[in-house]
């Protein structure tokens, strides 16, 4: 869950989340010895390795030294992912198949161990830094609530600029993520067909069959019973609104007539009306998004809305939805018994699904004793 998070918040905005004040003061006050004995051991290193390369007892130094770095460089991401929220996936390592000089000479040419040592050695003079405003913000508590979180945005965006995926990685990355959400796409439209198609054999095929079968009986009976045909035309006339019932309510289901004329404030505010559970709208998306974004938006809070009643407990939930530059971001809270998960086959699964059709991202943060916060991240533009 909190990989899913923290890469929905990556994804979504483009912008790096300033991390808490308490946690970024943490990470200021025992990042110095850390850094410190980074910093020693790999100059240290680099220094001994390279001055008796001669002897040959450089080249095992060296080796040690740059598997050093790597760990290190491991060892900094998941630190500033912990400690500063930090949107740093774990490098993937290709196997080298080979002997030990192979391995390194492939470990040399690796830009990832390069960006590795960059970082680490930048890291201990920003270290110092870092301690001494530590050490002033806490004697200075209301600097400390101001300044810390962006003293760790700063951190956090150098670590994610020298240890994060490089461009052409994140352009591949990116293009799989698109794949992937085409694919959902492709499968969840089918899965809506596949809906549709049942909702009509088996509700209003049916009833317009009956209609058919009332109309034909009554024909037969109309000169001879003009009673019975009567009641056959009465129960024909009965079919057909309950027929044209359940089609207005299937082309609701894809796409409801409110949300095409009045937009998704009228639209969310009935979703709400109609909710057991008090609903709170509040809905700012001016100037008014793409259709496609709009109606992902609006199933994503009625299935929520829906969850919300069925499963969760809670007495109250809130629903906001905001334009946020390029993007449309839908939040739903309730104070129910947390817990929801993003897991496969789920139903949360299925609205992250509906939201990466249009290269949208939705999360959940819904620890035991709740609040519950879905949200999802949706471009307008593609």
């Amino acid at each position: 869950m909190a990989d899913a998070g923290l890469a929905g918040r990556e994804e979504a905005g483009g912008r790096q989340p300033r991390p808490k004040a308490i946690r970024t003061i943490i990470y200021m006050l025992c990042g110095l010895p850390l850094r410190l004995l980074e910093f020693v051991l790999v100059v240290v290193g680099f220094a001994v390795g390279v001055s008796t390369t001669v002897i040959w007892i450089g080249i095992p130094i060296l080796m040690a030294t740059t598997s050093l770095v790597r760990g290190c460089g491991d060892l900094e991401r998941r630190w500033v992912r912990a400690m500063l929220d930090a949107p740093l996936p774990e490098v993937e390592r290709l196997p080298v198949e080979g002997g030990i000089l192979r391995r390194w000479r492939y470990r040399l040419v690796d830009g990832t161990t390069w960006r590795d040592l960059g970082y680490l050695l930048v890291s201990f003079p920003l270290a110092i830094a870092e301690f001494a405003i530590g050490i002033t913000a806490i004697v200075l508590l209301p600097m400390a609530i101001w300044v810390a979180p962006w003293v760790g945005w700063i951190r956090s965006a150098l670590a994610v600029a020298l240890l994060g995926p490089n461009r052409a990685e994140r352009l591949a990355e990116h293009a799989q993520r698109l794949q992937a959400s085409r694919a959902r796409g492709v499968d969840a439209a089918e899965a809506e067909r596949r809906r549709i198609e049942r909702d009509l054999h088996d509700g209003a095929q049916q009833r317009l069959v009956a209609v058919a079968i009332s109309l034909g009986r009554a024909k037969n009976k109309l000169n001879d019973d003009p009673v019975a045909a009567r009641g056959l035309i009465d129960e024909a006339h009965a079919d057909a609104k309950l027929a044209v019932s359940e089609l207005r309510d299937l082309a609701r289901g894809i796409y409801p007539a409110v949300l095409a004329d009045r937009g998704l404030d009228a639209a969310l505010s009935a979703q709400a009306a109609k909710s057991p559970v008090p609903v709170d709208v509040q809905v700012d998306v001016e100037p008014r998004p793409p259709a496609a974004v709009e109606t992902t938006a609006y199933f994503i809070v009625g299935e929520t809305l829906t969850n919300i009643a069925k499963h969760s407990g809670a007495t109250q939930a809130e629903v906001k939805v905001w334009r946020s530059d390029d993007k449309v971001v839908v939040e739903i809270t309730d104070n129910g018994k947390g817990g929801a998960e993003l897991r496969p086959g789920g139903g949360l699964a299925g609205l992250a699904d509906r939201a990466a059709t249009i290269d949208g991202v939705l999360t959940a943060v819904s620890p035991p004793g709740g609040p519950t916060v879905i949200r999802a991240d949706l471009p307008c533009t593609w």
